[in-house]
């Protein structure tokens, strides 16, 4: 039905996108033969091939039940000691998830993961453009609010798209997930081919442009509220999924691993009702939307 699938970025808010799949994705025999995914959604899109969501909200409920904290101020005076613990955390439960055999699954059983980072503007340093690019990122958000933002492509910022299926080994898969994440000072500049990289999202959230262009049927799982819109519609051919209201889960925060659960169990909901409308009351059809 669908040829291609988009997952948007997000941080913690992209566990809607696990649930929505985990309802949609078997009910419709949803079999993509590309997906575009950037920073929290590439994992997110290699989580479902290679492992499974309940694992995963397992995994993060039993290492963050202790009471993580998002910062740890006091080891500004211990040197050697990171002040944010985002990074281990993040790099930690990809190696857990997707390494041994699920990487081996991973690779084994998925369509094209097309991975987009972002390459920074030739005119700064990483330190520079991370904090350009966010300000600039999170001004057209909140002045525009824009289903893909033009700031970034402005100021200099430019995608790079790999595939999994061409990542030499689970290492370099980590490095690929983590440098389409990259996002400081919560995680360290990850360097690719000896130059630095950024959250693909400075340039855009949404990663259409590593789509096959005009190339069939095209989903994309959104995981921000965009009020202009309704939670299901259709922009340029391609079928936009939103969540219904505001994901409990905030991006980078690892002080409630319940909002994961929450936000995952908000996605079934939305799954479930994209199933409704398109599937049991027939007007209107998802066929007719997608021909329309």
């Amino acid at each position: 039905m669908f040829d291609q699938v988009v997952f948007a970025g997000g941080g913690h808010r992209c566990w809607w996108q696990a649930g929505f799949w985990d309802v949609v994705a078997p009910a419709i025999e949803l079999r993509p033969r590309v997906i575009a995914a950037v920073s929290a959604g590439a994992a997110t899109a290699c989580l479902l091939y290679g492992n499974n969501s309940r694992d995963a909200l397992d995994y993060y409920h039993e290492l963050l039940r202790s009471g993580a904290r998002n910062a740890y101020w006091g080891n500004l005076v211990k040197p050697g000691r990171k002040v944010f613990p985002h990074a281990g955390i993040y790099r930690q439960a990809l190696r857990t998830l997707l390494g041994g055999e699920h990487y081996r699954q991973l690779m084994w059983s998925a369509p094209e993961i097309r991975i987009q980072y972002a390459r920074i503007p030739h005119w700064s340093g990483p330190r520079s453009a991370t904090l350009v690019g966010m300000l600039a990122y999170n001004l057209e958000k909140r002045w525009r609010r824009p289903l893909h933002p033009t700031f970034g492509r402005k100021l200099g910022f430019r995608s790079e798209v790999v595939r999994i299926q061409d990542c030499r080994d689970e290492e370099d898969l980590f490095s690929l997930i983590i440098a389409s994440s990259c996002t400081p000072p919560f995680t360290p500049i990850e360097y690719r081919g000896g130059r630095p990289t950024l959250d693909g999202g400075m340039v855009d959230n949404v990663p259409i442009d590593a789509l096959d262009p005009d190339d069939g049927p095209t989903l994309v799982l959104t995981t921000r509220r965009y009020p202009r819109h309704a939670p299901i519609f259709l922009r340029q051919g391609r079928v936009y999924v939103q969540p219904s209201e505001t994901p409990p889960a905030s991006s980078w925060d690892y002080t409630r691993p319940g909002h994961f659960e929450d936000t995952y169990k908000l996605g079934r909901m939305d799954g479930h009702q994209f199933l409704i409308t398109f599937a049991l009351k027939k007007r209107p059809t998802l066929e007719g939307m997608l021909a329309g």
